[in-house]
């Protein structure tokens, strides 16, 4: 791998150029400029589809242009990141004092985990200096579009079916959201009743000159992907006309990866994160849409519990991402351990073997896992999974339940012994309890929402 010190003495700049738009019968075409001199140039690609008979010129609104400008803004990143060029020059448009602090923030925490996995040692004031040296988008009139309804990302795992879910009496003015479709996203919005009419299928082509530099050793690592989602859904719902960008995020991913830091795998996902896209959305694109999440009052914990009744989805949902490529669940990953954990106090043990097509419980080979999970290590795995408290909440819960009355421990999976030998079972635990009735007050539901979540899914079982 090479060196960040000596990428950026010999690469020390990065230009966002620009960004085309091409407009076709049935879709629009963006198409990114980005370019360290010296090294490549690189040149991602966006599809969105355009709604039946629409005869909108979207490449004379300025709303839309200033937002294919935002998304290449977010979209450089992953490319950034490969020579981590000090300064970014950005000549596709211009921006504000106050945009730039907002930029080099999102930024920063977004790439907390890719600077520490590097072993990178950085500040927010010198990572990166960004100039702007483009022109200001011209603003229109006022746009007359009327907005209704919601646009749901989905990826296909459990927290976006419990949004379809929560969300089935609107289904007909709703419209799904997916991002390179694969099999448990088409299946998750078939499943939820929505037809092909109420999807809106995007292609993100990544430039195959920043997957060539990986390949060689150029730096590599995690980027806020959630962000991404946010400019391009704003797009989306633009088009679509849709009022709400409903997200499923939880108040659990605001908890740091590594324990004791602000890095968190999560960032983008994150409150802090989502009332600063709230924010500057409406400050600086003024799409008229509405960006929150649905589920950012709940913990995974109460996620899970919801969705264990949600069985039209047990057989297609999918979460792993060592397995995304072959839609599957590889069973042998943290992602996968810690579904099967947030699930077992709601599902049986068959139920759950039967899902992931294996015992993750009676692995040995799953302790490291288990351990970073449970908090037994500093650091959770960098994947997106619930906080430490929830995790042995749910550990403690399911040993209650399959130990039973007489506490005999040989009837538990070898995992589960394991945490009992360790010291960590809580018997009878009443802090368990707490997460039946969490509810996080900083949240930005719309008040219909907001009791719809507080009725559904905060019941107090215990």
């Amino acid at each position: 791998m090479f060196s960040y010190t000596q990428l950026r003495k010999d690469y020390p700049e990065f230009i966002y150029h620009g960004y085309q738009i091409k407009e076709e019968k049935e879709r629009i075409c963006l198409e990114y400029d980005f370019e360290i001199p010296g090294l490549s140039s690189f040149h991602p690609t966006w599809e969105f589809p355009k709604k039946d008979e629409e005869n909108r010129k979207y490449a004379d609104d300025s709303t839309f242009r200033n937002l294919a400008f935002s998304l290449g803004m977010v979209e450089l990143i992953s490319y950034w990141k490969i020579a981590c060029p000090p300064k970014v020059i950005v000549e596709a448009g211009a921006l504000t004092a106050e945009q730039i602090l907002w930029w080099k923030d999102l930024y920063f925490n977004g790439l907390g985990e890719f600077y520490y996995t590097n072993g990178i040692s950085e500040n927010q004031e010198d990572f990166m200096e960004i100039v702007s040296a483009g022109q200001e988008i011209s603003a229109d009139a006022l746009s007359d579009r009327r907005l209704e309804g919601c646009l749901v990302p989905v990826g296909g795992g459990k927290d976006s079916a419990v949004t379809l879910s929560l969300l089935k009496g609107e289904k007909e003015t709703n419209c799904c959201y997916i991002i390179n479709p694969r099999g448990a996203t088409l299946k998750t919005v078939e499943r939820a009743g929505y037809g092909e009419a109420q999807m809106c299928c995007v292609k993100r082509t990544l430039d195959k000159n920043m997957l060539e530099l990986n390949k060689q050793g150029y730096l590599n690592g995690h980027t806020p992907f959630s962000a991404i989602v946010a400019f391009s859904a704003t797009i989306a719902a633009y088009m679509e006309g849709k009022k709400y960008i409903v997200l499923s995020n939880e108040s659990s991913a605001n908890e740091s990866t590594v324990e004791g830091s602000t890095v968190n795998h999560q960032y983008s996902k994150s409150f802090r994160f989502e009332k600063a896209f709230h924010d500057y959305e409406a400050e600086y694109i003024g799409s008229g849409t509405y960006y929150f999440s649905m589920l950012r009052p709940l913990s995974e914990f109460q996620i899970a519990g919801y969705f264990a009744k949600c069985r039209e989805f047990h057989d297609i949902f999918r979460s792993c991402n060592a397995g995304s490529k072959e839609d599957k669940w590889c069973g042998h990953c943290p992602k996968c351990l810690f579904v099967c954990l947030i699930l077992s106090p709601f599902l049986s043990g068959e139920e759950i073997i039967r899902i992931f097509g294996r015992d993750m419980l009676n692995d040995p080979d799953m302790t490291e896992d288990f351990r970073k999970l449970t908090g037994m290590e500093k650091e959770k795995p960098f994947e997106c999974v619930g906080s430490r408290d929830e995790v042995n909440a749910a550990i403690s819960l399911t040993i209650d339940r399959m130990m039973g009355q007489e506490k005999d421990l040989k009837k538990l999976p070898g995992l589960f012994r394991y945490y009992v030998l360790n010291g960590l079972y809580r018997e009878n635990d009443p802090a368990s309890g707490r997460f039946f009735r969490y509810f996080d007050e900083e949240n930005l539901l719309p008040e219909r929402y907001l009791e719809l979540v507080r009725r559904e899914c905060t019941k107090g079982e215990r």
